[in-house]
């Protein structure tokens, strides 16, 4: 019996990874690495140091451990001068409503601060547990994300659902052994296959959660 819906939140609850690619973008520039945003897309999911890391590598490049903290500083700060979020049409009042028969929870790779912040002005009240990017060892595509809310739940890997958007993210809820929904809101849904299920956009994900609903005694 399904307990507990959890969700990645960039680009399934928010439409924010535009800004996050741009000032990713931008700070990478800053430090001398020139990315396309379409990188950025590719490893949503990841926290700065794994981002940071695949970019450099990317390039042949190693970087320096001051540059995490300095290329991420500069990330947060670009980030919240050109950041305009807003949440995906009525995906508030559907969480609203899974709330009443389900423990709900946010997976995030982003840093503590930006994502309470944006649960906060979206989504207040509504999840049970929020684990960020800041909060593990290991960012998406480990699994270390989704077992650690799924201890913080406290429920069984059968009785979850995972809604993501990113292949790192699906990586990272298969590799935990979870059942996983994915909505291609950045990328060709050819690049979630790995999920169990590719909806069509974020209409056909309310609808796939409604019918989850409806069916729950």
């Amino acid at each position: 019996m399904l307990k507990a819906i959890i969700f990645d939140f960039d680009g399934v609850l928010a439409d924010s990874m535009p800004y996050h690619a741009q000032a990713w973008k931008i700070a990478f520039e800053k430090a001398g690495i020139e990315i396309n945003k379409d990188d950025i897309y590719e490893i949503e999911g990841s926290n700065h140091v794994g981002i940071i890391q695949l970019m450099f590598q990317k390039m042949g490049k190693s970087p320096q451990p001051h540059q995490f903290d300095e290329i991420a500083q500069e990330k947060r700060k670009i980030f919240s001068q050109i950041a305009n979020l807003k949440n995906f049409e009525d995906m508030d009042k559907c969480l609203s409503q899974l709330k009443n028969k389900f423990k709900l929870a946010v997976v995030s790779g982003a840093d503590r601060n930006a994502v309470f912040n944006m649960v906060g002005r979206f989504y207040p009240d509504v999840f049970d547990v929020i684990v960020t990017g800041e909060d593990v060892d290991n960012g998406k595509p480990s699994p270390e994300p989704y077992l650690k809310a799924l201890g913080m739940l406290n429920v069984e890997k059968n009785e979850c659902l995972v809604v993501e958007n990113a292949p790192l993210g699906v990586d990272s809820a298969k590799n935990a052994g979870l059942y996983c929904v994915a909505v291609p809101t950045y990328v060709d849904p050819e690049k979630l296959d790995k999920a169990d299920v590719v909806v069509e956009d974020h209409s056909d994900l309310k609808k796939y959660l409604q019918k989850i609903y409806s069916e729950q005694a």
